[in-house]
């Protein structure tokens, strides 16, 4: 589950992990007055106005039709309203969103940081996360922060450091200072990232994070360290540990049709094929897309329903599937183990029974337990559905159904 940049901060301030204050806010207005807030806290004259989505490259992206970029700095209250005015009911476009963009319903009107004083600002970049190859957490940090850090793996990875830890085991005190020192600090700032790497660790294992990103990691004209930006994304399988951050989700960011799947307990992506699929078991659904690219066609989504499918969630996902309009036929490849064959073909004819005439082509694989039952049940049905017994035949209905 992803959260925004202020959710985000204001779980890691939980932590004490200091962050870059702001105000979120959903109108102009509200954004003038939150600059005026900031302003007389922390008393600098500028602001920054940050888009609220889940997709990184705001600063980067533009308001669809504008110039405006979905991070700006503004010196004024009158600035920060314009502003805020012109992202706010508009689609950021951002190279992690694509030509469709995400529409922005809020923003964050945050301090600024980049104040004068007596030492050099700098950025860095810092990221947790579980490498499932060697089975430890790592904290991967660079010099290099506040840009795509992709790049700088690619251009100059000697730039990026890691850090491994046990899952059962706290940031031990040494491996913290060794952060500190890889990353060029000295004295008060030294002291200041360790106790932040720390509190930032704490926080991403007392959240069940997945992943925990700060880009940039800042260090400050004083010597104070911040989280000026958070990536934050929650394991969904422990949020049952966590039932008030179940509330933060928001389900305006995702794809609706995903969401709907959610509410059937359907493991369902939407992908930009032509053949829909309707399978049970991650690894057979996998096995499945592979045959339809084999087969000439695309894969319009991933859909797993599961070892519990019942007739129910079988029509749910033929419905969710038909929403998409690109798709030209529908392969439903179920093996019976703990499901039953039959139960499924129920779905299929109750489903075709229940929204009326489909007009793409369903092929339907069912072997395993009470595949016969099944097979009997669709015949008798008078449906037109083509069965199959083999992948093989299954794989040349779906390759007559895409090029017919």
């Amino acid at each position: 589950m992803n959260l925004h940049e202020y959710q985000s901060k204001e779980l890691l301030k939980k932590y004490n992990v200091p962050v870059q204050e702001g105000i979120p806010v959903d109108t102009p207005e509200a954004a003038a007055e939150a600059y005026k807030q900031l302003k007389v806290t922390y008393g600098n004259e500028f602001a920054v106005v940050k888009a609220q989505i889940h997709a990184g490259g705001r600063g980067k992206g533009k308001i669809r039709g504008t110039e405006q970029r979905g991070v700006a700095v503004g010196k004024n209250a009158e600035d920060i309203k314009t502003i805020a005015g012109n992202i706010l009911g508009g689609t950021l476009v951002t190279i992690q969103t694509g030509d469709a963009g995400k529409l922005v319903n809020k923003v964050l009107v945050a301090q600024d940081v980049y104040y004068p004083g007596p030492n050099p600002v700098k950025e860095f970049y810092l990221s947790i996360l579980l490498d499932r190859a060697k089975g430890q957490n790592v904290i991967m940090y660079s010099t290099e922060g506040g840009m795509d850090i992709e790049e700088v793996a690619h251009n100059t990875p000697e730039k990026i450091f890691k850090v491994w830890v046990a899952p059962n085991l706290p940031l031990q005190g040494y491996q913290a200072r060794k952060i500190a020192f890889d990353l060029g600090l000295k004295g008060e700032a030294h002291k200041n990232m360790v106790k932040f790497v720390t509190n930032l660790y704490n926080a991403y294992v007392g959240l069940d994070a997945a992943m925990l990103e700060i880009n940039p990691l800042f260090k400050t004209s004083d010597e104070k360290i911040l989280a000026v930006d958070c990536k934050l994304n929650l394991d969904d399988n422990a949020l049952m540990r966590h039932p008030d951050l179940v509330a933060l989700r928001d389900i305006t960011e995702e794809d609706p049709t995903e969401v709907e799947a959610g509410q059937y307990n359907l493991n369902y992506v939407k992908l930009d094929g032509n053949v829909g699929c309707m399978v049970n078991g991650a690894g057979l659904a996998m096995a499945t897309m592979d045959m339809i690219k084999l087969s000439g066609g695309e894969p319009a989504n991933f859909l797993d329903v599961g070892g519990t499918a019942n007739a129910q969630t079988v029509e749910a996902g033929f419905r969710i599937i038909l929403k998409d309009p690109k798709v030209k036929a529908i392969l439903i490849n179920i093996f019976g183990g703990i499901v039953r064959c039959d139960r499924v073909a129920q779905g299929v004819i109750d489903a075709y029974n229940s929204i009326g005439n489909i007009q793409v082509p369903i092929i339907v694989r069912l072997q395993g337990t009470n595949a016969a039952e099944a097979k009997e049940l669709i015949e008798k049905s008078g449906l037109k559905v083509q069965s199959a017994i083999l992948l093989s035949e299954a794989a040349a209905l779906v390759q007559k159904a895409v090029q017919a």
